[in-house]
């Protein structure tokens, strides 16, 4: 397992892009000495870009159709209309936080092809980048993304380091309640946690709503 104890947010309020972004920096700069899991949803079709990618790319494929968001952490360019969302983040006193990105990635990755598995659903750890140029996440596995047993790319992620320690979201292609079992891979010892005060991440989303944030690569 890769945690000692856990905190699990069942986030069961979808929310707007900027605000699922705002709540995971929140979760990430108060994270105290307990990695915390969070599986949410999104209101509306949305789709979010990697810090670095450019949003006139992440239009070419996707089109005017959804509302469009940047993360705070890398990776490529998500769609969220059809996908389960989960954010796990990690203390900077936690083992997993001192390993380089694609160890840590690779730790995620397997706990989730472990519960993926015993639901059911086939899937294996590439451990080769794709030789597509596609911005698209889901069109251009990396190491250790998860592959389904047609090849198709099933699970990939954007990680952030900081002095707090890390935050990683994730994306899975996969049936609803896929994930419900995931904190059961992650940890033997967990507790359902939930915020009471909801406006501790409110000053946060303006950040993420903004043009500024949004067209930082155009």
């Amino acid at each position: 397992m890769l945690f000692e104890k856990l905190k699990v947010w069942r986030d069961n309020e979808s929310r707007s892009g900027p605000e699922n972004m705002a709540v995971d920096e929140w979760l990430m700069k108060s994270v105290g000495d307990t990695a915390v899991l969070r599986l949410y949803s999104w209101m509306g079709d949305w789709v979010s870009l990697g810090y670095f990618q450019s949003l006139t790319d992440a239009r070419k494929i996707f089109g005017e159709g959804p509302e469009y968001v940047r993360r705070w952490t890398g990776g490529g360019i998500v769609d969220h209309r059809n996908d389960l969302t989960y954010t796990l983040v990690i203390p900077r006193s936690h083992e997993l936080a001192g390993k380089r990105g694609n160890e840590s990635y690779c730790a995620i990755h397997r706990e989730i092809a472990r519960c993926l598995g015993e639901g059911g659903i086939g899937c294996d750890l590439t451990p080769d980048d794709s030789t597509s140029d596609s911005a698209a996440c889901f069109e251009k596995p990396v190491a250790w993304d998860l592959l389904g047993d047609d090849g198709r790319k099933l699970a990939g992620a954007g990680q952030r380091r900081s002095r707090w320690g890390v935050l990683h979201q994730g994306s899975v292609m996969a049936r609803k309640g896929a994930l419900d079992e995931l904190p059961n891979f992650l940890s033997g010892d967990y507790e359902a946690f939930v915020p009471h005060d909801r406006e501790v991440w409110t000053e946060l989303i303006p950040k993420f709503a903004s043009a500024h944030w949004l067209e930082r690569v155009s």
